[in-house]
């Protein structure tokens, strides 16, 4: 792979992963409503993910998808209704004076960081058309006459460290963000701006075609 041609992929990939979406909208709103590190359990679900389907794309699942509306009908539904499921909990989440402040936060427990965890993956893989970007977007950097497995090896690292990066710029954000929200009716309104949010993503993935 050429010099020229990973910075091509490093700048648009750069771009693409700092838009807000569902997974930047989640970390944020979890660090806001736990904490950072509540927010990086998150985070990692979501990056497990990513990982996965774009290594899924690179073996040819988007091609699958593709070829096969129904199966992608199926899982944009599933998709849908998990993400308005989520702004629903968000939006309805309980809040209390205590559950805003910082210094008294308990430290999450390894259930509870697996819950976020699982939060994460699932609101990342509830995005089908992720496989389908992958399965368009990694091939255009991939050189035909080298050997496509580093190549890809090379892109996905790269992925990785950028989706990453901006997940930390929007977990401290979120957290910076906390400070501001000590009443609860301000944070219950917080929450109901991000549940609304995630209701919005849902309905966009809802209007989407394969």
């Amino acid at each position: 792979m050429k010099l020229h041609t990973w910075w091509l992929f490093v700048t648009a990939t750069f771009f693409i992963s700092a838009a807000p979406g569902p997974n930047m909208l989640l970390i944020m709103s979890q660090s806001v409503r736990f904490n950072f590190r509540a927010a990086m359990c998150g985070a990692m679900g979501c990056l497990t993910a990513l990982f996965l389907m774009m290594s899924a794309s690179a073996a040819g699942l988007g091609v699958l998808l593709r070829s096969a509306p129904a199966v992608f009908e199926a899982l944009r539904w599933a998709g849908a209704l998990y993400l308005a499921y989520l702004g629903y909990k968000v939006w309805t989440a309980p809040v209390s004076e205590s559950a805003v402040d910082q210094n008294a936060a308990p430290q999450a427990s390894k259930a509870a960081a697996w819950d976020l965890y699982r939060v994460g993956f699932v609101t990342a893989a509830s995005n089908p058309k992720a496989l389908l970007f992958a399965a368009a977007f990694l091939p255009q950097f991939i050189q035909p006459g080298l050997p496509q497995l580093p190549q890809f090896g090379i892109l996905l690292s790269s992925f990785t460290v950028i989706e990453m990066s901006w997940y930390l710029i929007y977990a401290l954000g979120g957290f910076k963000l906390s400070t501001y929200l000590k009443k609860a009716s301000v944070l219950k309104m917080f929450n109901r701006v991000t549940g609304g949010a995630f209701v919005g993503f849902a309905a966009v993935m809802a209007g989407m075609k394969a």
